[in-house]
């Protein structure tokens, strides 16, 4: 499926919810239309590689938390 056209506030929207711990993948995916690997693809091309690969591993870990506590 292709990639819906985000307008750069958007893009910050989308960003920031991805940042955030509270925000999953298929809140983003109602209000943006993007899947988990679109959001990875669009964080991986505004982050500095280090920041991609720091977000990647919190989100991994708050994933593994999660099995966790169900």
């Amino acid at each position: 499926m292709p990639a819906p056209t985000l307008n750069t506030a958007e893009v910050s929207a989308v960003i920031e919810m991805a940042l955030s711990d509270h925000v999953s993948f298929a809140s983003i995916e109602r209000e943006y239309g993007l899947s988990d690997s679109q959001v990875k693809e669009l964080m991986r091309d505004n982050l500095k590689p280090s920041s991609y690969r720091n977000w990647r591993k919190r989100v991994r870990q708050f994933g593994d938390r999660r099995e966790i506590y169900k």
